[in-house]
């Protein structure tokens, strides 16, 4: 009974600290692309001339323009439901201890971007972003797809050589 009342606090724990990071990252990538909307709208900044700039433009396909079009917003927005649902449920299945805590990292930031990301889709119709490599003229970007290419990186390596149970 102890056992049972012990692991049901360790959860309750375990999804307010994943509901506030994911809450508090989210809330980030739209404060940023409210300064970008504000600031950079007809004003690029060049951080590094020739290499990186802040370029502010409105995405509305989806990640390098693979899917085009708002006849993907279901889909974009059952991908973010599933990715907040699927990681909360894994986090609370993790064992307990600091091993798994970059486990963890991921499975809050991967739902954040998705969020963040969604939020533009549903309320603008498309996504804001404004990292632009130059340079390589590589897609233009934003914090939430930062977070999502992190995580997904993360999560191959550690699951790939670290966590090998």
């Amino acid at each position: 009974m102890e056992y049972r009342k012990n692991l049901r606090k360790i959860r309750i724990r375990r999804a307010l600290f994943w509901v506030s990071g994911v809450l508090i990252l989210t809330v980030l990538d739209q404060l940023t692309k409210v300064l970008a909307r504000e600031k950079l709208a007809g004003h690029p900044v060049a951080l590094i001339p020739g290499v990186f700039e802040l370029y502010y433009t409105e995405n509305p396909d989806s990640g390098m323009g693979i899917l085009k079009g708002e006849n993907f917003l279901i889909l974009f927005v059952l991908i973010a439901i599933a990715s907040l649902i699927a990681s909360l449920v894994i986090d609370l299945r993790l064992p307990e201890g600091k091993r798994y805590y970059p486990m963890r990292f991921c499975l809050v930031l991967l739902p954040a971007g998705a969020l963040g990301n969604m939020i533009d889709r549903v309320s603008k119709k498309s996504v804001t972003d404004f990292f632009y490599f130059s340079l390589i003229d590589f897609p233009i970007f934003n914090v939430a797809d930062i977070y999502i290419t992190v995580s997904v990186a993360l999560l191959l390596v550690l699951i790939l050589f670290v966590y090998k149970e």
